[in-house]
């Protein structure tokens, strides 16, 4: 594997890393490592560094822009929060990624390719944010992720499409609500290989019981397709509980 100065592989990522690539691939990390040596199969993937974003950032000279851009916000009342939300992620969607950030990215999803054995694999491209999956902090569905990316192309669009995401109207009036400064969050980009979940099943397992706090149980939700029809809520999942009493 050559060497990134932007991209970390999940083999090189663990729980510790939150500020380098965000909570969900810290997580990912983390997972990957603990998890595929007892012979769970974790899909392997990389991570895009908060470094990565804050270098679109500085190239792109948008500091001072969405600084400027945010000082007009209404913090009282919110009432023009959708319109300045708009323009800062139209700031971000027409800026323009670096090429040092698109080689890389290429390099490592043709890296993934081979190991998987196919010419363009299927991915999910995530968006992590640094102070993702904080107990003081979640951001949880305020950033977006993409499904069934094929190719650099739609790869690089997605990527760019999780940056412009860290503007949602949601994410500015949480940073806000939280107390994090307007610059104090960055943004990294998963890209994991996608898995068949129409040949099974997919879903979320809790290692607690998410209402009761309850520690010797896994609560298991899950269903048939995507696993995303379920963290949206668009569907009821069949539900298990598995307890540990010992």
């Amino acid at each position: 594997m050559s060497k990134y100065n932007h991209i970390l592989f999940f083999n090189q990522i663990d729980i510790t890393q939150i500020g380098k690539v965000g909570g969900k691939n810290a997580s990912l990390g983390e997972m990957y490592n603990q998890l595929t040596p007892m012979g769970v199969a974790i899909p392997n993937g990389f991570a895009l560094t908060a470094n990565g974003y804050r270098l679109f950032i500085k190239k792109n000279n948008l500091v001072k822009q969405l600084d400027e851009l945010l000082l007009k916000l209404d913090r009282i009342n919110y009432s023009n929060l959708s319109v300045i939300g708009e323009q800062a992620r139209n700031l971000i969607l027409s800026a323009v990624i670096p090429d040092e950030i698109k080689e890389e990215l290429n390099k490592a999803y043709q890296f993934l390719c081979e190991q998987c054995g196919k010419d363009n694999l299927d991915v999910a491209v995530r968006s992590s944010a640094t102070a993702e999956d904080l107990p003081t902090a979640s951001f949880a569905g305020q950033m977006q992720s993409f499904l069934n990316i094929s190719g650099t192309e739609q790869l690089m669009a997605a990527m760019h499409r999780c940056f412009v995401s860290l503007y949602t109207d949601r994410a500015i009036k949480y940073r806000i609500d939280m107390g994090f400064d307007k610059f104090d969050i960055a943004i990294s980009v998963g890209v994991q290989q996608m898995v068949r979940s129409d040949k099974a099943s997919s879903g979320v397992a809790f290692t607690i019981d998410p209402d009761s706090g309850f520690e010797n149980t896994i609560i298991i939700n899950g269903s048939w397709g995507l696993g995303e029809n379920i963290v949206q809520g668009s569907i009821t999942p069949d539900e298990w509980m598995v307890l540990n009493l010992l």
